[in-house]
């Protein structure tokens, strides 16, 4: 009986997602914890095929979440992409970076996964946290990220794969 059952797990292996679905899927799960109103973010930390720390967009710990108040940029028409100071929320990205150094733990040389492009400011924080490469999933407009990107050291892959998000 535990020879069938050993075989029938072999024949599934085949089966496996690869790991970029595999963590884009997860990504895609930590993006439903996102509080924002115009958009469900969510970023992972990978390093050696672990998860080192995730995050998802929102408000700051304590504070009230943007679905529960009167969003500045959704009340001014404020395009995606555009006027990130009048956001009081953080993007997943970041939140994924503040936890993995709120929990010491160092995300060097590690992969980062987004369900959407990041912003210019994200970037700028993953180039200096050491992130070596971003895997994302849908479009951002923000060319000055897209620059940065290029002009960077990060190895950049956009998942043609397919995760369905909030």
């Amino acid at each position: 009986m535990l020879s069938e059952q050993l075989s029938k797990e072999k024949n599934n292996i085949a089966d496996r997602p690869a790991w970029d679905d595999y963590f884009m899927k997860i990504t895609a799960d930590v993006a439903e914890r996102a509080t924002c109103v115009k958009r469900q973010v969510g970023a992972i930390v990978v390093k050696d095929h672990r998860i080192l720390s995730t995050g998802y967009n929102g408000s700051p710990k304590g504070f009230t979440h943007c679905t529960e108040e009167t969003c500045i940029r959704l009340k001014l028409n404020i395009p995606s992409g555009q006027r990130h100071e009048l956001c009081r929320g953080l993007h997943a990205e970041q939140n994924a970076i503040i936890q993995a150094a709120v929990h010491g733990v160092s995300i060097a040389g590690g992969t980062l996964y987004c369900t959407y492009q990041p912003c210019v400011i994200c970037v700028k924080m993953m180039i200096n946290a050491g992130i070596v490469k971003v895997v994302y999933a849908g479009g951002y407009p923000d060319e000055l990220a897209q620059e940065m990107l290029k002009e960077s050291e990060l190895e950049v892959v956009k998942y043609e794969g397919r995760i369905s998000r909030p």
